[in-house]
């Protein structure tokens, strides 16, 4: 039986001719490719941080280390492929679709390395107007608080 996050026989048989072998002759041996990319799915389906990796994936850093050396080598490029062939052999891709998400995140300043202080003279963001809660007996608005006020008074 497959755990989650973990590759099938099938799938295996797919992606093993793309995983390289260890050619070291001397040293440890090398960890079980499959263990390997097994622990890698696992940190990348779960967002887990990498100490979290559970201990039957092997040490954290050797995933790690695996992790780092497939993409230089350009692993994940060639696994890409394979399964980019064989949904395009099972009609499952319509190429005129391809597209990349272009969804965008804002950091905070230090986010990117800034100092996390701010002078007085540092443009910020405008805060945020505070939305009104609507008076009993009407319905939903996004009226702010200062609007909302106004309006009630003038039916006072």
């Amino acid at each position: 039986m497959v755990k989650r996050h973990e590759v099938s026989d099938e799938e295996w048989a797919l992606l093993d001719p793309v995983i390289p072998k260890s050619t070291a002759k001397t040293g440890r041996p090398a960890r079980d490719r499959r263990e390997m990319l097994n622990g890698l799915l696992w940190i990348l389906c779960t967002g887990a941080q990498w100490r979290d990796l559970p201990e039957r994936f092997g040490p954290w850093g050797t995933v790690y280390g695996t992790f780092r050396t497939w993409r230089k080598a350009g692993v994940y490029d060639a696994i890409l492929d394979v399964l980019h062939v064989r949904l395009d052999q099972a009609g499952q891709i319509d190429w005129d679709l391809w597209c990349i998400d272009g969804t965008s995140v804002r950091g905070s300043r230090s986010a990117a390395g800034a100092s996390k202080k701010v002078s007085r003279r540092t443009p910020t963001n405008p805060r945020t107007t505070p939305w009104a809660v609507p008076a009993a007996g009407t319905e939903a608005s996004s009226t702010s608080s200062s609007m909302a006020t106004a309006r009630r008074s003038k039916s006072k």
